[in-house]
Order: C-alpha cells, then sequence, then structure tokens
C-alpha cells in the first residue's frame, strides 16, 4: 500500500539539513522533471506519462518532460524541494509546510482537485462524533489526517485536549483497525474504503464536511515557472486533456480509469468510488473559480493556523504570519517580505480560453 500525504516531524527536521539553491533553477531550459505519488488525484500524470500524453504537449512546446512516480509521498516531496524536480503533486498544507517551510518559493499552478469524502473520522461501535471524546485516536501525526481530526473535534466544540493522537504509519491502518485496542482511527483512501467495510466501523466525520480545505494541487519551482512558462503551459496541456479523457462516460474513459484503478492496487469500481469522493476539477473554468474564491484564503488560515499549532510552519516561528501567502488575485497572507507559496490562476486560464 503506498504513502499518500504524510508529513513527519522527522521529515522537518532532515529538510533543514538540505542546502537549497532556488538561484540554480532560475533559468531558462528544456528538460524538466516532474515528481508524482499514487492518489486518486494524481493518477491522471502517470496514465499520461504511459500513454504519450506527456510527450505530446512536451512536443508542442519544443522541451522535454521526465515523469517519475514516488510510493513514498513525503520523500517525491523531499526531493522537489531539494531541487531534484521542478514540479510535484502535494497537498495545500503540505506545499506550505515543506518546500515554502524550507525556503523554496512554490507555485501552485494547476488545482486539481479536493477531498470530499477521501479522507475520513472512524469509531470503533455505534455512536456519533462526540463519543470520540477520551478515546485514543489512530492515524499519521502532522498530516491531514491530523488536520481533519482537529477540524473534526471544532466542530462538535471538543478540542485535541479531549483525545489522544496515536501516530500510526498508514500501511498498518486497516490491520490496526482490526485489533480490539484501536478504537478511533482517522485515515485517507484506499484504506477508508476497508475499513468503512467492516462490520464494527462507524464513520462520524469526512472531508466532505469541509469541502475544499484539503487540495489537492500539482505546483512548481516559481523560478523556473518564471523563467519557463512552456512548462507551465504544458503541464496544463496534459492535465486538463488527460481529465477530459478519464472523466468521459465513453469506451475510452472506461478503459482510462480502469488503467489507473489498476495501477493504483484497485480495479476500476474501486477506483470509480474513490472518484466519487473526490471532486475533481475537469473543467479548467471551475478551477479557475475555487482558486479565485474567497474561501480559498479562508481555508489557508485555517492551514496556517494549524501548522504554526503544531509548530510545522519554520524553526522559530513566532505566528502564522511567519511563510507569505500570495493568493490569485495578489491579495497576500502573512509576511510580505518572506512570500513562498503562491495560487497562480494563469494556466488554468489558458487552459480555460482554449490558448494553450
Amino acid at each position: 500500500m503506498t504513502i499518500k500525504r504524510r508529513l513527519t516531524l522527522t521529515t522537518l527536521a532532515a529538510l533543514g539539513a538540505i542546502s537549497f539553491a532556488p538561484a540554480a533553477w532560475a533559468q531558462e531550459k528544456t528538460d524538466f522533471k516532474v515528481a508524482w505519488s499514487i492518489y486518486v488525484g494524481w493518477m491522471p500524470w502517470g496514465y499520461a506519462s504511459d500513454t504519450g500524453i506527456v510527450d505530446k504537449w512536451a512536443d508542442k512546446y519544443g522541451i522535454s518532460i521526465e515523469v517519475t512516480q514516488f510510493n513514498d509521498y513525503v520523500e517525491s516531496i523531499n526531493q522537489y524541494t531539494a531541487g531534484g524536480y521542478d514540479a510535484v503533486t502535494l497537498t495545500n498544507m503540505d506545499g506550505l509546510s515543506i518546500p515554502a517551510a524550507g525556503g523554496v518559493d512554490t507555485t501552485a499552478l494547476i488545482v486539481g482537485d479536493f477531498s470530499d469524502g477521501n479522507d475520513a473520522v472512524f469509531i470503533k461501535g455505534e455512536g456519533s462524533l462526540a463519543d470520540i471524546t477520551g478515546r485514543d485516536v489512530n492515524l499519521v501525526e502532522f498530516s491531514v489526517s491530523h488536520y481533519l481530526l482537529a477540524r473534526a473535534l471544532d466542530s462538535v466544540g471538543l478540542s485535541e485536549r479531549d483525545v489522544s493522537v496515536i501516530n500510526t504509519a498508514d500501511p498498518d491502518m486497516v490491520g490496526a483497525f482490526q485489533t480490539p485496542d484501536v478504537t478511533a482511527m482517522v485515515t485517507w483512501n484506499p484504506m477508508v474504503s476497508e475499513i468503512v467495510a467492516l462490520p464494527d466501523a462507524t464513520k462520524v466525520f469526512d472531508s466532505a464536511q469541509i469541502p475544499g480545505e484539503i487540495i489537492d494541487l500539482m505546483v512548481a519551482n516559481t523560478d523556473v515557472l518564471a523563467d519557463n512558462p512552456k512548462f507551465g503551459q504544458a503541464l496544463a496541456g496534459i492535465w486538463y486533456e488527460t481529465m477530459a479523457l478519464m472523466t468521459s462516460d465513453t469506451p475510452e474513459g472506461a478503459a482510462a480509469r480502469g488503467a489507473m484503478g489498476a495501477a493504483s492496487g484497485t480495479d476500476q469500481a474501486g477506483f470509480e468510488a474513490q472518484m466519487a469522493a473526490t471532486k475533481l476539477f475537469a473543467d479548467p473554468a471551475e478551477a479557475v473559480a475555487f482558486a479565485a474564491s474567497p474561501e480559498l484564503g479562508s481555508t489557508m488560515d485555517l492551514v496556517r493556523a494549524f501548522l504554526f499549532d503544531k509548530g510545522l510552519l519554520t524553526p522559530g516561528a513566532t505566528s502564522e504570519d511567519a511563510i507569505g501567502i500570495e493568493l490569485p488575485d495578489g491579495t497576500m497572507l502573512g509576511d510580505t517580505a518572506n512570500v513562498k507559496f503562491r495560487f497562480d490562476n494563469t494556466f488554468m486560464q489558458m487552459a480555460a480560453d482554449g490558448s494553450l
């Protein structure tokens, strides 16, 4: 089972030893490297690479794009942060807490989807979310599962002080839930789909109740993107061609979903079930509207507050304003002298306008 959206303090500490060299990235070039990891919203990148869609768009712009799958999600982000890759798939929270916090100016150029039920809180036995009080809660600490728990508890007037978090590796989740000692858990798909089928599992909260907060992105190094806009254009072209195929009600679309399901360790039906719990932005105009909405700023406020509370923004950060975030309309959150995470609608808008 692959690792998705996992964040640890060990990872963050290790990043401190990495020597970042953004100036070396800032140059015109023709060869680019993209990293991705297994997750329903990121499977299109592997499929596009396997079927020639990546090469088609790279050739259109006279560049070369190498797409590499990582089985370890955090390792893919680490490699990007260290300069080994020009772009990577990640969540809005991890983009802020790893490369941005590590000093690498990063731009989200494709808003691919948000979790709409793929992440969930379970208790064992009958009950409601309030019944989680006093329990140990197994989850991947400091991951989006931890964020989901915080948001869930807040929705019923509870806080993390009312539970005990037990750090648990994601490959162990399904087995752990079936042991007598585990009575509450937070995890993501494909584990969610396995746990929900267990006879004593009760789902009491999921990401559909905080729509738009756990966002899956394609990000690129800001300097690379500025000096090589053709790279951004090609990435947008690849994404939206693949999404159109993946979401089509055609034999070709079904075959694409089946191939992505097999590549992610399930089948077509299992993959389509995960798609149903994901708000995929197949229409670039819809993605642009989502990124331009006031809700994105509100979400990033929640995310940066969570990261500051957990000590995950930057070493020595004295407030959630330590890292600047730029929204598509130019609005800034946090330190305007230290902007390291940006949302840019340029390439999605080009796709919407048919000008790629």
